[in-house]
């Protein structure tokens, strides 16, 4: 294992992008991918291939590929040897949009539940394994993404080399109210995700927890994916709701989990941030104990960051973490 940087360099090595779709498994979808390695990275393997998959809202695109103070996230790993691969799930970023996304969404039942994201998930695996000559891979969940990695490995555990959960879903509380239906999607303004992401955040940090500029760059990127949203007054990114009906359904009102943990048999890491109010701490520490037959697994504490630390000042620390479980 090679040492690890407190803060990103000034400038960026060479690095190949390639952008291209994917065919689902079922007909007329096609999934976006994009792919960053080292220029002259020449032989692949399972160790050092990584995929990463988003959560409920937001595309991995934006979220795992934005470049702030010349880096992103992907480019961290890639300068540090890796093949590193993105997805967008069929109606988020720039894969296929289902045509209910079009409709008013009380006319349609939520949409891109967990299992068709698994499936979006192994095509996309599939394809990397064929491509790169390999057996397996690592994956990388964020919240949502979280249960997708965890249940396709669960599945498909010869075809997965290490697991990272970056701020998991686990079972929660009984609401006191029963929540609404989701429709087909969800619309989301631009001062709705700035709400959400300093839920959680004491008041006296909040000045400083995303240095300026990063957030609007987030926001103009991820608003960008949606041309059609943009479009409306106010402008929205839409979101499909299938994760939202399965969380209501399964995670909460039947109070199980969606796969099960003991079924893991591969390296896990678990990382969890102080101020996430989305997936709180208490849901990874929960879930920690529970993976009895990974062969190990780690659990790191991200101290002042939220539920998107990887976008903010503290983002060295999560990029660290991940990268030192990866290569030891």
């Amino acid at each position: 294992m090679t040492d690890l940087p407190r803060r990103l360099p000034a400038t960026l090595p060479q690095l190949l992008t390639e952008e291209f779709f994917v065919p689902a498994h079922d007909a007329g979808i096609n999934i976006y991918v994009r792919n960053k390695r080292p220029a002259d990275l020449r032989e692949f393997s399972p160790q050092r291939t990584l995929l990463y998959v988003h959560g409920s809202t937001y595309p991995a695109s934006t979220a795992f590929d934005l470049a702030l103070d010349g880096w992103s996230w992907m480019d961290f790993m890639a300068s540090r040897g890796f093949d590193v691969w993105l997805l967008d799930l069929r109606g988020y970023g720039y894969s296929t949009r289902p045509p209910a996304m079009n409709e008013p969404p009380e006319h349609n039942p939520p949409l891109v539940r967990t299992d068709t994201a698994v499936a979006d998930i192994g095509a996309v695996v599939d394809h990397i394994l064929a491509w790169r000559g390999i057996e397996r891979l690592n994956l990388l969940g964020w919240s949502w993404g979280t249960t997708q990695m965890a249940t396709y490995t669960a599945r498909n555990p010869q075809r997965v080399h290490r697991l990272v959960l970056y701020a998991p879903q686990w079972i929660r509380p009984l609401p006191q109210q029963a929540p609404a239906q989701p429709g087909a999607y969800r619309s989301v303004r631009r001062d709705q995700m700035l709400e959400r992401w300093m839920s959680g955040v004491p008041a006296d940090k909040r000045d400083t927890l995303i240095p300026a500029g990063w957030f609007e760059a987030w926001a103009d990127a991820t608003m960008a994916t949606d041309k059609d949203g943009a479009q409306r007054t106010p402008p929205v990114l839409r979101a499909p709701s299938g994760t939202v009906a399965d969380t209501q359904e399964i995670w909460t009102a039947a109070q199980k989990p969606y796969y099960d943990p003991q079924k893991i048999t591969v390296p896990v890491l678990i990382t969890v941030a102080e101020w996430d109010r989305d997936n709180p701490p208490q849901l990874g520490q929960t879930l920690f104990p529970l993976l009895v037959n990974a062969p190990y697994k780690r659990m790191v504490m991200l101290a002042e960051g939220t539920h998107t630390i990887m976008l903010e000042k503290n983002r060295i620390d999560l990029f660290n973490a991940v990268q030192q479980f990866l290569e030891e």
